[in-house]
C-alpha cells in the first residue's frame, strides 16, 4: 500500500450525488479505502493569489479553495459526513480529481487555467487528473476530430449553407451542440424533416457557438458503448441503448446500461488513440462508439466506473488509483 495521500475532488455538490452511479463517488469510495484523505470543494471557491515570498524577493502564486474534509459511505441518504470548511492553498495537496460536470464553458476553461498553476509534482504541486491543460485543449466533440478514420461523416461549422448541403449529401443527420453534455441539445433530422431551418436560426439566435453534423448511424439503436480507458489503455465498457422512441442513449436521458464486451474494432479505435491520451495526462478517459464509429472522447467528467464494475467485476476506480499512485512514486 501506498503513503496516504491528501485528495481534493473538485465537483458538483457531494450531497446530490447518485452513490449508486456516480463514478466521482466510486473513485472517493476507493481513494478511502486505501487510506487516503478526501476533501471537497465547488469551483466558486477558488481563488488564485499571492503565495510566499522566497529569501530573493521572488513571489510566488497560489491557488486556494474552501476544502471541507468528507469521509464516504455506501449509505443512502448518509453518504457524506464533512467537516469545518477551510481556506487552504491547493499545493498542500498530492492529487486534484477535476470532477465537475460540463458544459465546457468559459468559467470550466477559466478552472482548468487556475488549476495550472497547481499541477506537478513536488513542493507546493498536486496531481491534477486529468491534466487541466488537456483537458481544456481537448473539447469532447472535437478532439475526436483529430482521428478522422475513425469517425463518421463529420462537419462542425457555423454556415447554414454547409449543413444543408450535408444533409442533402447523408440525408439523415444528427445535429449536436459543441459543448453540451449528457445528450442535451441533440437532434436527429431525417430527410423529410422540415424542422433544419427553424432549429438552426433557433440555435444562433442563441449562441455564437458552430454546432457538429454528423451522418445518423442506425447501430445506436443497439446501443452507444462507452469504453473506459485507463492512462490510454481500455479496461472495458458498458453499452448505453436508447428506449422508448429516443434516439439518444445517454443515461442522463433515460438510457439503459447494459453489459457488453469489447471488439477487435473497439480495440482498434482504443490502440489509435491511446498514446495520445497516455502522453498528454488524461488518465480517466471515456470514449464513445456506435457501431463501428467513434463519436466522442470524453476527458472533463467521464462516467461509467460503477455500471462496469456491476456488469463485469472490473474495479475502474482501482486500476485509475493504481495508475496515479505510480505516477506520484515515478
Amino acid at each position: 500500500m501506498s503513503s496516504p495521500l491528501n485528495v481534493a475532488v473538485q465537483m458538483d455538490p457531494l450531497e446530490h450525488v447518485d452513490i449508486n452511479g456516480d463514478s466521482t463517488f466510486a473513485l472517493m469510495l476507493e481513494a478511502q479505502s486505501r487510506g487516503h484523505k478526501l476533501f471537497v470543494y465547488e469551483v466558486p471557491s477558488l481563488a488564485l493569489g499571492e503565495g510566499t515570498t522566497s529569501p530573493g524577493g521572488k513571489v510566488s502564486t497560489q491557488v486556494s479553495a474552501s476544502l471541507r474534509p468528507v469521509t464516504v459511505q455506501r449509505e443512502k441518504g448518509n453518504h457524506a459526513t464533512f467537516g469545518e470548511a477551510s481556506r487552504r492553498s491547493l499545493g498542500e495537496m498530492d492529487v486534484v480529481l477535476m470532477r465537475q460536470d460540463p458544459p465546457f464553458d468559459m468559467a470550466y476553461i477559466t478552472a482548468t487555467h487556475l488549476l495550472d498553476h497547481v499541477h506537478g509534482v513536488g513542493p507546493n504541486k498536486a496531481l491534477v487528473v486529468n491534466d487541466p491543460r488537456w483537458v481544456r485543449d481537448s473539447p469532447e466533440k472535437l478532439l475526436v476530430t483529430h482521428f478522422p478514420h475513425l469517425m463518421p461523416p463529420t462537419l462542425v461549422t457555423w454556415d447554414v449553407e454547409q449543413i444543408r448541403a450535408f444533409r442533402t449529401q447523408w440525408k439523415d443527420i444528427i445535429v449536436k451542440p459543441l459543448f453540451g453534455n449528457g445528450g442535451s441539445g441533440i437532434f436527429r433530422i431525417k430527410e423529410d424533416d422540415q424542422n433544419l431551418n427553424a432549429l438552426l436560426e433557433m440555435h444562433f439566435a442563441r449562441s455564437r457557438e458552430p454546432l457538429m453534423i454528423q451522418r445518423y448511424e442506425p447501430a445506436v439503436k443497439k446501443g452507444d458503448k462507452r469504453i473506459i480507458l485507463v492512462d490510454g489503455v481500455p479496461v472495458g465498457a458498458i453499452n448505453r441503448v436508447p428506449t422508448g422512441d429516443d434516439h439518444r442513449s445517454n443515461m442522463h436521458v433515460g438510457g439503459v446500461a447494459r453489459k457488453v464486451a469489447l471488439t477487435e474494432r473497439d480495440k482498434e479505435i482504443c490502440e489509435a488513440i491511446g498514446p495520445f491520451l497516455k502522453e498528454h495526462g488524461l488518465i480517466f478517459v471515456g470514449i464513445d462508439v456506435i457501431g463501428d464509429y467513434l463519436t466522442e472522447i470524453n476527458v472533463t467528467s467521464p462516467t461509467g466506473l460503477q455500471e462496469l464494475e456491476r456488469f463485469d467485476g472490473v474495479n475502474g476506480a482501482a486500476a485509475i488509483w493504481d495508475c496515479i499512485e505510480n505516477k506520484l512514486k515515478a
